[in-house]
């Protein structure tokens, strides 16, 4: 076949909503070659998915193509009908979804979910299609992949799930593989070894992918092209090392200045500070001074005899940053649970301000004079509010039961002051959690935990899967918050530079033990244990020689 493998020719996408049409692609033209990775960046609403999703032919009712055409090998696809698209879909090309948990059928095994595909296309046999999935696993290199044949999706971790969808995805050897965010929610390692996998396939099959991605690292080290959308138009395109290097476009240049780098300081990310007032000096621990928190020989054993937290000793001072970073299931959403006492400890003391709150069992803490000393900021912004609850009444809820806040126009006079400290505009405290944006949900989920006036502030991924812009807003208000307040963060994150950018010392842990802690700036740029070393390596950044250098290298070796 000579010419593109997919052409994208100024098209245009409607959704029909309440308050009438809205049109969510407004002219995008896109093309891909066989064997070509294309990556398509922007934030949250700037088309990405939409784009894919008219390729698939898999728009919801209420979206439409009304312009353009989307050309396939040399095929008109752009209003095909179901028995056209039917041999397509899944063996020529196929996706692979943002939520490989969602995307996933959870009552039947991972086994009988990759069968499916497979003998949708090909005359099958049960012990045939059996065999073949066992294949596929292997080829995404799950762990003991025959077990995992009979496994259901929730006993598989979030990068098995993935490595599960890729197997689907690839099963048919389709020519055209179109990835939406495929490692939202994964820690570095496990994120760099689903994309080397990704490529490695794609190389070695000969296949073509759109790689969908608000991570502009991901893009600048795995992608040959990158096109940026906004507002339902592409904005720019060009190769990595032009894209990131130097942009044309200021839409593109924001993006890039608020994208964290080895190098980034909190105040070095460029935003919209419009709601943001300028930043007070910060308030430095003093030295010498008791610690607030201190964690002594703590053992978390969960019921089927899994050591979650294994041994673990650190303290934090008043108005210090102290990060917790490693892969999933290092423990450390289990260690910060335990430290807020929503879970207890098996072993070990919970010392906060001279007293064990260890002992008080985590069903009374909530009795304790310290429940509002200790709040956190869950990973979930949406998941973690109350969809019954406006944005008002969540914030107003610790304000009344922690507060003893009562009287009406005090409740308001505070929420409204909250509200503005993490910069959420006034005519939002009445929308729904559903009404809101993540940036706005990760907003209230601040204020809501603050409006307690807590001294210890637990943030579990604050940031995990926002825009690269919404993410630096949101940076500078922890910022200020506790350069304001002398707040003690306890930060968990996956991303790396950002721990490195709000914390002053970092605890890297690793199957529930600490293999390392230390100042932040000599543990990032000089660790002294393999697995922070594999943990650093492991982060994207916008290094396209050598992700240039890398794709020879593999196309050499495939």
């Amino acid at each position: 076949m000579t010419g593109p493998l997919l052409t994208i020719e100024d098209l245009k996408v409607t959704f029909s909503t309440r308050n009438g049409p809205v049109d969510a692609i407004k002219g995008v033209s896109l093309s891909l070659s066989a064997g070509e990775t294309l990556g398509i960046v922007g934030e949250s609403g700037s088309g990405k998915s939409v784009t894919a999703f008219s390729v698939m032919q898999l728009l919801d009712r209420a979206g439409k193509i009304t312009g353009g055409r989307i050309t396939f090998r040399g095929q008109d696809i752009t209003n095909a009908s179901r028995g056209m698209l039917q041999p397509l879909r899944g063996a020529a090309m196929s996706m692979i979804f943002q939520n490989p948990r969602a995307a996933l059928n959870p009552i039947r095994t991972v086994g009988l979910q990759i069968a499916d595909v497979l003998r949708a296309h090909e005359p099958l046999s049960s012990k045939e299609a059996r065999a073949r999935a066992l294949k596929l696993l292997e080829a995404v290199m799950i762990r003991d992949p025959e077990a995992r044949l009979d496994a259901y999706p929730h006993e598989l971790s979030g990068g098995m799930c993935q490595r599960v969808m890729i197997a689907m995805a690839i099963a048919c050897e389709p020519t055209l593989l179109i990835a939406d965010e495929p490692t939202t929610g994964l820690d570095v390692t496990t994120q760099k070894t689903v994309m080397d996998l990704l490529a490695e396939i794609t190389a070695r099959r000969g296949m073509a992918m759109i790689l969908i991605t608000h991570d502009l690292g991901l893009a600048a080290q795995y992608c040959q092209r990158v096109a940026v959308m906004e507002r339902g138009l592409v904005v720019e395109e060009a190769v990595p090392a032009t894209l990131f290097g130097a942009p044309t476009h200021p839409y593109t240049r924001r993006l890039v200045a608020a994208s964290p780098t080895r190098l980034s300081t909190v105040e070095s990310l460029v935003v919209d500070r419009e709601a943001l007032p300028a930043a007070p000096a910060r308030i430095a621990p003093r030295p010498g001074s008791e610690p607030l928190l201190a964690v002594r020989n703590c053992v978390k054993v969960f019921d089927n005899g899994f050591r979650g937290v294994d041994d673990v000793s650190f303290s934090l001072a008043p108005g210090e940053s102290l990060g917790l970073v490693g892969e999933s299931g290092s423990g450390k959403s289990t260690l910060s649970r335990i430290v807020c006492r929503l879970i207890d400890a098996s072993e070990g003391t919970i010392t906060f301000d001279g007293e064990d709150i260890g002992a008080i069992p985590s069903r009374d803490f909530y009795r304790s004079r310290f429940r509002r000393d200790i709040q956190i900021v869950f990973q979930d912004h949406g998941d973690s509010l109350n969809p019954r609850f406006s944005a008002f009444e969540a914030i107003a809820d610790p304000l009344r039961l922690l507060g003893g806040v009562q009287d009406a126009r005090e409740l308001r006079r505070q929420v409204e002051d909250y509200a503005r400290r993490v910069g959420l505009p006034e005519e939002f405290l009445d929308r729904f959690p559903h009404q809101l944006s993540g940036g706005q949900k990760a907003r209230v989920g601040i204020a809501r935990a603050i409006a307690a006036k807590p001294r210890l502030l637990v943030l579990d991924e604050p940031t995990a899967a926002l825009d690269v812009s919404v993410q630096a807003v949101i940076l500078h208000l922890l910022d200020r918050l506790r350069r304001e307040t002398g707040l003690a963060y306890l930060f968990v994150s996956h991303d790396l530079n950002v721990v490195r950018m709000m914390c002053e010392r970092t605890i890297v842990l690793q199957k529930g033990r600490i293999v390392e802690e230390g100042p932040s700036g000599p543990l990032f740029t000089a660790p002294a244990s393999d697995y922070a070393r594999e943990l650093i390596a492991a982060i994207p950044h916008f290094d396209p020689e050598a992700a240039l250098a890398r794709q020879k290298a593999l196309a050499a070796a495939v």
